[in-house]
This record gives C-alpha cells, sequence and structure tokens, in this order.
C-alpha cells in the first residue's frame, strides 16, 4: 500500500464526473431523443411516476396483505425496573425516586415522558417511588420492603 501524502491524494473513482448534459447535439452521444427513448409515457414532456409504479402491473404495496392496526391514541411509558432501581440505589445509596432524579439519571428521555414502574427483579430496601403507573406486583413489592410507590397526575 502506497503511503499518503498530499502529493498522491487522488479523489475516489467516479467523484469528480461532469453532470449528464442531455439534448445538446449528437456529438454529446445524449442528443434526439435525450436518453428516454422512444415514444411511451416516459418519453413524453411532464411525466413523473408515482413512487412504485410498475407500468399498470399491480404493485407490490398494494399486492403484499395488509394486517393488524395501529392505534394512534395509545399512551406509550417509559418501563422502569425494579432491578435498575435497587441498582441505582446501592451505588448511590438513593432513596427517593422523583421524576426529575429519575429524569437526571438519564432513565427518562423525555422530560413530559410517562413512567411505569414494573417488577423485574427484587427490592430490599425501603425507597419511595414516584411513577405514574405500577404494576400490581411491583407496588406490592415496593409496599413489602417497607417503602412508598406514589402516583404521579
Amino acid at each position: 500500500m502506497a503511503i499518503r501524502n498530499l502529493s498522491n491524494l487522488k479523489a475516489p473513482a467516479k467523484a469528480n464526473r461532469n453532470k449528464k448534459r442531455v439534448g445538446r447535439g449528437m456529438g454529446s452521444g445524449m442528443g434526439k431523443t435525450s436518453t428516454r427513448g422512444h415514444k411511451g409515457q416516459g418519453s413524453r414532456s411532464g411525466s413523473s411516476l408515482m413512487r412504485g409504479f410498475e407500468g399498470g402491473q399491480m404493485p407490490l404495496h398494494r399486492r403484499l396483505p395488509k394486517r393488524g392496526f395501529t392505534n394512534i391514541f395509545r399512551t406509550e411509558y417509559t418501563v422502569l425496573g425494579l432491578d435498575r432501581i435497587a441498582e441505582i440505589n446501592a451505588a448511590s445509596n438513593e432513596t427517593e425516586f422523583t421524576l426529575e432524579k429519575i429524569v437526571a439519571l438519564g432513565l427518562l428521555r423525555k422530560r413530559n415522558g410517562l413512567i411505569k414502574v414494573l417488577n423485574n427483579g427484587e427490592i430490599k430496601v425501603a425507597i419511595t417511588v414516584h411513577a405514574h403507573k405500577f404494576s400490581k406486583t411491583a407496588q406490592e413489592a415496593i409496599e413489602k420492603a417497607g417503602g412508598k410507590a406514589i402516583l404521579i397526575g
């Protein structure tokens, strides 16, 4: 492999090609029909086909079956597991998890996002957790350890 320095730098292949100039005479190689061919829909002026057009054949996006339903009103929650809460508690001895602290710890991406606490793992320390939703087992596990599960708004 050659050593690169300013004297032997070279642009990548096809990087410095000129733009295709159509309809500039026979000598250009793109005269007469200007690379549009003879007759047909694509040769006419103003011709632009919709994306996915297959010449009148049923397009792929219409041939494939449509399944399911997307609810546009669905509320999305950021999931926070008890194992993660216990891990943070062990590292920083944090006993209260408010919304501000959860955002500061980087556990919630959106500032106005919603949090749901799930029972993944176990918790042994009394911790107060503020969240928008709790699973039934997570709430029981927090209260069993002597902590509080406080619902926000």
